[in-house]
């Protein structure tokens, strides 16, 4: 009983300083309070019956999709002072997408770190973006809000932001050059405007392809509108 006691602290030990090896080599410093990180790169298999965990990471989860939200509205604030609430929703939506999140969660090596039963992996498609949010709860309980800023623009927004603001600018351009090339009859029609619950015009479009109509888009401006009904029949047309 003895030696089996003390390969569980042996373990415990190890596993606590290859958690600070990791968050040092990553997030660039020592944590103050390791057990925000073990809990933030714990998933809920690992707490599962049988599992050997008794957090997981769904609370801190929970922290840092609110904190990673009004992180980037700051900057977006700030780097943009003279853009409209749409454009800065929008542009926000593409910086916390789950794709993008995810991505991110991979390149940061959070699949090294991240403890979790084997067939969590292949069953959730976003646990590595899931698990960075619950990560940046973890940094901003221990480090506070600046330390999570600092890691938004460092880490996340690794592409520029005019990039995320102009990603999808081509949308529309894209179906009319395709429309032209396959002699194809192309209207844009708005099909709906009216006020949002914050009070902030919102329109609805359609695309019509040969008098079919084949998606529709919604943004704060007619233009959004149409740039949305655009990027949903290219994707129906598999463009």
């Amino acid at each position: 009983m003895f030696y089996n006691t003390l390969q569980k602290i042996r373990l415990s030990f190890h596993r606590e300083r290859e958690l600070c090896r990791f968050i040092r080599a990553t997030l660039g410093y020592y944590p103050r309070h390791v057990d925000y990180y073990r809990e933030a790169l714990t998933h809920r298999s690992a707490t599962a019956v049988g599992g050997t965990e008794k957090f997981n990471n769904e609370r801190l989860e929970f922290l840092g999709d609110a904190i990673l939200d009004a992180a980037v509205a700051d900057i977006l604030y700030k780097h943009f002072p003279d853009e409209d609430e749409g454009f800065l929703t929008n542009t926000r939506s593409k910086i916390v997408q789950r794709e993008h999140l995810n991505r991110v969660g991979q390149e940061l090596g959070l699949h090294n770190a991240l403890r979790c039963a084997s067939h969590s992996h292949s069953h959730n498609s976003y646990i590595y973006g899931n698990a960075l949010e619950a990560l940046i709860g973890a940094i901003y309980l221990d480090q506070g809000y600046r330390k999570v800023k600092a890691f938004v623009i460092e880490r996340i927004l690794d592409l520029s932001l005019e990039h995320f603001a102009t990603a999808d600018k081509n949308f529309k351009s894209r179906l009319i050059e395709w429309a032209q090339k396959n002699r194809k009859q192309l209207e844009f029609e708005l099909l709906d405007s009216g006020l949002d619950q914050r009070r902030s015009p919102v329109f609805t479009s359609a695309v019509i392809i040969d008098n079919e109509r084949i998606a529709e888009g919604t943004g704060y401006t007619k233009k959004e509108s149409h740039q949305a009904a655009a990027e949903q029949a290219l994707k129906r047309l598999g463009l």
